[in-house]
């Protein structure tokens, strides 16, 4: 579907106008409903990994490394590192393991440490569509993790919509539309029909209303 510029710019200014201001930062949100799609077929389901041009701002990412990556990676500014070590406690604690991962929106991990990051990570990041990706030890990991915050992650399971964040109050409106206009492009590329697959849009602070944009 292509939304003029001009008609994304005006739903954010109506989206910015119609939510009290609040204690906190909100993010920008948008949903995307569908149409015409048996959501029951596995291929008519979405799961997109969308790099956005422009960062959300609150994406957490935690690195599953060793070594100098790891040391790397925590100097580039990883929320949170899993050293092989803890992975291997972890792999015996299932429950430990879902408390350790679950506040972590993006995940990156060593590629020689995959085996166990699936057998360990897989049956909890799964599910949600969140499973690692995997680097080489020798990896530009700040480059990496610039990268991977600005991902979101389109997923419908069995359902007819898509929703994910597009940014946060802070940015400029400019910036937001791009991050819309991304999402939009990529998402029309995943559908059967493209944009005839598409019924509705709307964008939305965390705690107003939805503003219908299509």
């Amino acid at each position: 579907m292509s939304v003029p510029r001009e008609k994304i710019l005006d739903t954010i200014s109506k989206v910015r106008e119609g939510a009290p201001p609040r204690g906190f930062e909100q993010s920008v949100d948008i949903t995307v409903n569908f149409r015409d799609l048996d959501m029951r077929q596995p291929d008519n389901r979405v799961n997109l990994r969308i790099s956005l041009p422009n960062s959300i701002g609150d994406q957490k990412v935690l690195v599953f490394a060793s070594g100098d990556l790891a040391l790397r990676a925590r100097r580039a500014g990883a929320d949170s590192i899993v050293e092989p070590r803890e992975l291997d406690e972890l792999a015996s604690d299932k429950k430990a393991a879902k408390r350790r991962l679950k506040d972590y929106d993006i995940f990156v991990a060593e590629a020689p440490l995959m085996p166990t990051v699936g057998r360990v990570a897989g049956p909890i990041l799964g599910p949600r569509g969140k499973m690692p990706t995997p680097v080489p030890p020798q990896a530009p990991i700040d480059t990496i993790l610039d990268r991977e915050r600005r991902v979101v992650i389109l997923r419908s399971r069995e359902r007819a919509f898509v929703k994910c964040k597009v940014g946060k109050e802070s940015m400029s409106d400019e910036e937001i539309a791009s991050n819309v206009e991304t999402i939009l492009s990529d998402l029309r590329g995943a559908l059967k029909r493209g944009a005839s697959n598409v019924a509705s849009i709307y964008l939305k602070l965390t705690m107003g209303p939805a503003v219908r944009m299509f």
